[in-house]
């Protein structure tokens, strides 16, 4: 997913502005429609993860929205992640791309798992989460 446009967010000193780019990508309004209309509550929770994975996956049957779930649900998991796991930020590679990179220094392609995951429904968001936090 490039969003040329973040690149061009600036905040007072010249630098993009991380809470305003995490406030953006949180935003994820495909999904947190189609989990509501499941009951599903997305509070930016793990457990949230768990629910999501348990949604029967109707969308599979549209390309459009399946691309466009799987970048909500990308985007998604990569806010639960920076949210919950300390020392996790959202980062804007030079080609636009947003990722994930803990304290580590690891970078996760949160954007390639949602699409995995809305196509196929493996890995399941639930167990990418698990994997991040214990790194």
């Amino acid at each position: 997913m490039n969003i040329p446009f973040l690149g061009n967010r600036r905040g007072k000193a010249g630098v993009p502005d991380p809470e305003g780019i995490a406030e953006l990508l949180a935003e994820c309004e495909l999904l947190r429609s189609q989990a509501y209309r499941e009951g599903v509550r997305l509070d930016d929770s793990p457990a949230s993860l768990e629910a999501l994975d348990q949604l029967v996956p109707g969308w599979r049957d549209d390309e459009e929205t399946s691309a466009w779930l799987g970048n909500d649900a990308g985007l998604y998991l990569g806010t639960v992640i920076v949210r919950t796991v300390p020392g996790a930020a959202w980062e804007i590679r030079s080609d636009g791309q947003p990722v994930v990179r803990l304290a580590s220094g690891r970078e996760f392609d949160v954007v390639d798992a949602g699409h995995q995951w809305a196509a196929n429904g493996v890995p399941e968001l639930s167990q990418l989460y698990a994997e991040v936090a214990e790194a």
